[in-house]
């Protein structure tokens, strides 16, 4: 992560807006925590969105456009993956960012076929999460419109 530099894309960006896709509250919180570390940037605070699985996860998406969409793979009513297919699979593809967060390493071909920006396994690290998306976030600012190419941890 580029650090400054970070924080001056998501200063450019405005507010960002990050959806967290889990059936379990408690990680949708250790999310909304990791990612709280770029809201000190002069970005400030972000605007979260959550969704309790996979479907409303999709709908809550397409209709709010989130910068950043980080989803649980045990997310029920459509997994991860299937969130990813359609965001990424889309004839005009989903521009933000989409991270997956995985409950098995074996699980990583899954996450890099459906098309995922990134992915985590559990336990996630926040520093690296927080990085990854600034990085990510960062690569999709100087591309313009673009998709950032792939990322993994």
């Amino acid at each position: 992560m580029s650090g400054a530099v970070g924080r001056d894309t998501l200063a450019r960006m405005g507010p960002v807006k990050a959806l967290l896709i889990s059936p379990d509250p408690k990680v949708r919180e250790i999310l909304r925590v990791a990612l709280g570390a770029l809201e000190g940037g002069a970005g400030g605070p972000w605007r979260y969105l959550e969704a309790a699985d996979g479907l409303e996860g999709i709908r809550v998406a397409w209709r709010e456009r989130p910068e950043v969409v980080v989803a649980d793979e045990i997310a029920s009513r459509a997994g991860a993956f299937a969130v990813v297919k359609d965001l990424k699979g889309a004839i005009e593809p989903f521009p933000g960012v989409v991270v997956v967060v995985l409950a098995r390493r074996e699980d990583e071909w899954l996450a890099k076929w459906s098309g995922a920006d990134a992915w985590f396994v559990k336990p996630v690290d926040p520093f690296a999460l927080a990085d990854t998306v600034d990085s990510l976030l960062e690569r999709r600012e100087a591309a313009g419109t673009e998709e950032p190419e792939g990322a993994t941890t």
